[in-house]
């Protein structure tokens, strides 16, 4: 069961993330941060497979199953994934 604490310690680990720098490990735990975003909002992704990094607090994330999504943080500090 996903708990709200749960998705606020995804989404604060998930802000971090893109605030620092790059690194092997680091680009891992940012594909699954962005995988496990991405289906907490109950959005069709199995693993996101490759990330690009847009802006501070913004992802183009691909899943393995070809979909494509704008992973950001809005205005109101809420993670949000809009499909591409």
């Amino acid at each position: 069961m996903i708990t709200p604490a749960r998705v606020s310690a995804l989404v604060f680990t998930f802000a971090a993330l893109l605030a620092g720098p790059s690194s092997a490990a680091e680009d891992v735990a940012v594909l699954k941060d962005l995988t496990a975003v991405i289906v907490l909002l109950g959005l069709p992704c199995e693993q996101v497979v490759s990330a690009k990094q847009q802006a501070d607090n913004s992802h183009i994330a691909t899943c393995k199953n070809g979909m494509r999504y704008r992973v950001f943080v809005n205005a109101e500090g809420r993670v949000v994934a809009q499909k591409l």
